[in-house]
């Protein structure tokens, strides 16, 4: 029941391909008003996780054929998602990237995790008879449909590294599921449809390493790029705050660039002297080889404007976010008394009653 499940999942004809074409348009449209909701929906409903577990079966159990035909039709739906698309972004009067394409483009070792967990998870679900959501989460959690409109939205709009990027991530989440099945079907001891020599088998466990190890070797480089990015922001700020501390002056914005190493700091009150600001940049530069700090301060004519309202409305925000959560919990405090109160009420009438 498993391999027939699975199997039924490698082909697109039919029903199969108008959800997939129905699909890339929902996830499209989410991705260009930057909806998650409507992109969840489009994963959930996406058959792309058909051919890729399928490809995963043929090597499990040695069904080349089987492998070939699903890796075709993975081909065939990749090649018609990246065409619906792009046809769809190009016509689209909105050309901005959101944050819902902008995490579609630079892929790391996480991902890599994400993919091979979520397909060993997937394994499972096929091999239960009872219902579950362990697909529809699998589907969400690897997002295969959301990469490849993102790669389509990189044609549409003529910017390569959106398309390199996001079939990069595509790439990872195909490679890492079928890896995830292969493993999953070996572990559950399904019988092989053919029984291969010594040879086949080595070469088989070899491609499958090879494919592996150079799917994921650039994402670790990415994902140490992350994390050195992240350690240079949390060091800047703290050195931030324990150099800029100052009686009437205050930082009003801060701005990092962990890839070109620069510091840029907004002031407001009292200006700092030039001997003030020297000294500040020697200890940058003992603390923080190779940064560089740009100050702006009243009286220079180079007040960052921007970034000190984005900074003043932040806080603004969270200020006011603060007087609701507390004004809220208040309400729910009366709420739960008034409850109580009335409880207490019908309570007293009920034994009134009783007694009467």
């Amino acid at each position: 029941e498993t391999v027939d499940s699975i199997r039924k999942g490698v082909e697109f004809k039919g029903a199969n391909l108008w959800i997939l074409i129905f699909a890339i348009f929902m996830a499209s449209l989410g991705l260009n008003v930057n909806s998650t909701a409507v992109i969840i929906g489009a994963m959930l409903i996406s058959p792309l996780m058909g051919p890729i577990m399928g490809a995963g079966l043929g090597l499990a159990v040695y069904d080349f054929a089987l492998f070939k035909r699903a890796l075709l039709n993975l081909a065939i739906a990749t090649a018609i998602s990246l065409c619906v698309s792009t046809l769809y972004f190009a016509v689209s009067p909105l050309h901005e990237a959101q944050s819902e394409l902008l995490a579609r483009t630079s892929p790391t070792l996480w991902d890599v995790l994400i993919a091979l967990f979520g397909g060993l998870a997937g394994v499972i679900g096929m091999t239960r008879q009872e219902k579950s959501n362990v697909i529809p989460g699998v589907a969400i959690a690897t997002a295969l449909m959301p990469p490849v409109c993102t790669a389509g939205f990189g044609l549409a709009t003529g910017q390569w590294e959106f398309v390199g990027g996001a079939l990069y991530l595509y790439a990872i989440n195909c490679v890492f599921i079928a890896l995830a099945t292969v493993l999953g079907l070996r572990a559950l001891g399904l019988p092989p449809h053919a029984f291969p020599n010594v040879t086949v088998a080595r070469h088989v466990k070899r491609m499958l390493l090879a494919v592996a190890v150079t799917t994921a070797l650039p994402s670790c480089y990415l994902a140490w790029q992350l994390v050195v990015a992240e350690v240079y922001t949390r060091d800047a700020q703290r050195w931030v705050k324990r150099e800029f501390h100052f009686p009437s002056t205050q930082v009003a914005n801060l701005t990092i660039d962990p890839r070109n190493g620069k510091i840029t700091v907004s002031l407001v009150g009292t200006p700092l002297s030039g001997l003030q600001l020297q000294v500040l940049q020697q200890r940058l530069a003992q603390d923080l080889q190779g940064s560089h700090l740009q100050v702006y301060q009243a009286g220079d004519n180079k007040v960052d404007v921007g970034g000190l309202k984005t900074h003043l409305f932040n806080e603004l925000y969270q200020a006011t976010q603060g007087a609701l959560q507390q004004k809220e919990s208040q309400l729910f405090k009366a709420q739960a008394a008034l409850k109580t109160y009335e409880n207490e009420q019908q309570q007293q009438q009920a034994i009134a009653a009783e007694i009467h």
